[in-house]
């Protein structure tokens, strides 16, 4: 007898074991504890105002995407003290016409200051959320859109003004505040701000939206919708049109055989655009969903920025958690967990995003990239990467690993 329930102990402590075991390889598992480390690096690292701004410096979106992460997480919400405190921050540089910043870079911190808003769920948050939406809708880039100059320059006279559709800053977001010249749209901005809209309840068929099509359009190597010079036809998206109107993209430009200027697609931007045709509503069957799908699947990787890597494996690295954080919303949103590689492998977006996350945390649990768009701002870059990891989560929910 004595010898049989030392049997069954064994037999016990074995089950054990191995559901351990099967825990621990379980990638929702796995992200969750990745997640749990990240937030507690954030939490240690909020200032004593309730923000995560490490100075006047720093724009509001760091405290703004900080907290996101919190209320996207089941342990928190917020009304979590700490949390709580962080809103009162956020929501005390909230202006009377329902911008969310100060200073500079109007619509990119009341952009990502409205997803989080929503992302709270608080229903006295709504009447922010209703003020930031119609702020967000008057900055975008019509035939209406005042003109910005920096002081007594006027050099720039009639370069900003949009004639009409045809335009293509016509539809597009930038800065809100101009970053460097005459200031103009990019395709970054854009979803940030279509991202922000949707999230707080805006209709894919609303003018806005549609608008923003037009724009996103227009940032696609895809000459057969793009009636830009520069389109080539890989599917990818290149940053904006430029100041010039000519077309610009971080990754750069080349001359193709024929003797004419393309600009190269952008990985980041390439997700941000197909993000921003979903929630306008465009569908997969549409030859712009297919054509950028096809350049995801032709360039995915998570080792370096995509599309980047022709500047040299040093500049792969820029923008590197952006990049993480824009494929998995992106690709949580498109709802296709697996990736085909030109070689013919397939590959689980949310199984490779959650390793790679994991290896690179570091061991106070934040991450760290390289000094350029901020990116060697820890605090800024763990929010990143635990939105990825976010959703990833949420998508593993829906589409569990087969």
């Amino acid at each position: 007898m004595k010898r049989r329930l030392m049997s069954l102990a064994g037999i016990g402590a074995m089950m054990l074991i191995a559901s351990g075991a099967q825990a621990a390889d379980d990638p929702a598992v796995k992200a969750q504890a990745i997640i749990d480390k990240g937030l507690a690096y954030l939490k240690a690292n909020q200032q004593p105002d309730g923000g995560w701004q490490a100075n006047d410096k720093m724009p509001l979106a760091f405290t703004a995407i900080a907290l996101r992460t919190f209320v996207q997480d089941p342990n928190y919400s917020s009304k979590t003290d700490f949390v709580a405190k962080g809103f009162e921050k956020l929501l005390a540089n909230q202006m009377e016409d329902g911008g969310i910043y100060k200073d500079l870079l109007a619509n990119y911190n009341t952009a990502i200051a409205l997803s989080t808003l929503t992302a709270a769920k608080d229903p006295a948050f709504q009447p922010a959320i209703d003020k930031a939406v119609g702020y967000l809708k008057r900055l975008q880039w019509t035939e209406d859109t005042k003109p910005e100059f920096a002081g007594k320059d006027e050099a720039n006279t009639g370069k900003q003004v949009v004639k009409g559709t045809e335009d293509p800053f016509f539809g597009g977001y930038g800065y809100g505040g101009r970053s460097r010249g005459p200031g103009r749209p990019d395709l970054s901005n854009t979803q940030l701000a279509l991202e922000a809209l949707h999230s707080a309840g805006v209709k894919a068929d609303d003018p806005v939206m549609q608008n923003a099509l037009k724009f996103v359009t227009r940032c696609q190597n895809y000459s057969e919708t793009n009636d830009q010079k520069w389109a080539g036809n890989d599917g990818g998206f290149a940053y904006g049109p430029s100041d010039d109107r000519n077309g610009e993209s971080f990754a750069g430009s080349y001359t193709d055989d024929a003797g004419v200027r393309r600009v190269r697609s952008m990985g980041t931007m390439t997700y941000a655009g197909l993000k921003s045709m979903i929630y306008a509503g465009v569908s997969k069957d549409d030859p712009r969903v297919r054509a950028a799908w096809s350049w995801i699947n032709n360039n995915f990787t998570l080792d370096a920025h995509a599309g980047m890597t022709a500047l040299g494996e040093d500049k792969a690295k820029w923008g590197l958690f952006y990049y993480y954080m824009t494929v998995g919303k992106t690709l949580d949103a498109f709802n296709q967990p697996i990736i085909k590689t030109p070689d013919g492998k397939e590959v689980d977006w949310r199984v490779a995003l959650i390793t790679k996350a994991a290896e690179l945390q570091k061991e106070d649990g934040s991450w760290v990239g390289v000094n350029k768009y901020m990116e060697d701002q820890p605090v800024l870059v763990t929010a990143y990467t635990i939105l990825s990891l976010q959703d990833a989560l949420r998508d593993l929910k829906e589409n569990p690993v087969k």
